[in-house]
């Protein structure tokens, strides 16, 4: 083959390797049918309203009416999920006070019950169960059994998953779910982001999504992981900014 015939080739190849790449995004979510989407007014609010979706093959359709829902106390910054790294924008740290925002996979439910009506996987808490806020333990962003880890291991984290056992009857994480920020557990980038249930509706949390008891009971008893769920948190603007390329549900 000609040089420049070659070089032209080559070329080619790599114009529709940028192009496949530029469309990538859509995919670790295309095999959702399932979302909830939280979208806010600004990164700066810290309340929001709460929508859930599911799709067949005609598409995106919504499922009830929306709920409110309170965020970080902060607001809200980029997360690290299943979308591409930002270019613009707030980024979350562990302590900012931010809700993650992006797309995240939804992880485990949990609760202070032994069990719950839920097709999620589900941990029924215990009061030596943490999830480690501490940048130096190699547990950093994980739930785990103090008893099975070691004491050192657990030193210093603030969040007791039986916050009723540890805060005087906190009844924060009676239910609730887990949203997959910083699944690698990235230090510092923030950890320990969960759906919970709120104190009040103006009450933000320290960076998780929080609602009332009724919101959450429907959420367990509707999310099957089988259609692969996704949790979906941007304020109004970047959705919808977004909601061509990421095929996301109209509002």
């Amino acid at each position: 083959m000609p040089r420049f015939f070659f070089a032209l080739f080559v070329g080619v190849l790599v114009s529709l390797a940028a192009g496949a790449s530029a469309f990538e995004a859509p995919v670790a979510w295309s095999v959702s049918r399932q979302m909830i989407v939280v979208t806010t007014d600004d990164w700066n609010t810290d309340h929001g309203t709460l929508r859930s979706y599911e799709r067949d093959a005609g598409g995106w359709h919504a499922l009830g009416t929306p709920v409110s829902v309170t965020i970080g106390k902060h607001g809200s910054a980029w997360g690290i999920g299943l979308h591409p790294a930002p270019t613009e924008g707030p980024v979350k740290v562990e302590g900012d006070g931010r809700s993650p925002a992006g797309i995240f996979r939804i992880g485990e439910a949990f609760g202070y019950a032994e069990s719950n009506t839920t097709a999620l996987p589900y941990r029924g808490l215990t009061a030596s169960d943490y999830c480690v806020d501490v940048g130096s333990s190699p547990y950093y962003n994980q739930l785990v059994d103090e008893t099975k880890v070691g004491e050192e291991a657990v030193a210093g984290a603030t969040e007791p998953m039986r916050r009723d056992l540890h805060f005087n009857g906190d009844h924060a994480y009676r239910i609730g779910f887990v949203i997959e920020h910083n699944a690698a557990g990235r230090k510092g980038a923030g950890s320990c982001i969960f759906a919970h249930l709120w104190k009040s509706p103006t009450s933000p949390t320290a960076g998780c999504t929080a609602m009332t008891d009724e919101a959450m009971k429907r959420l367990l008893g509707w999310l099957d992981p089988k259609k692969k769920p996704v949790f979906v948190l941007l304020p109004r603007a970047e959705y919808g900014r977004l909601h061509d390329v990421w095929n996301l549900p109209a509002l």
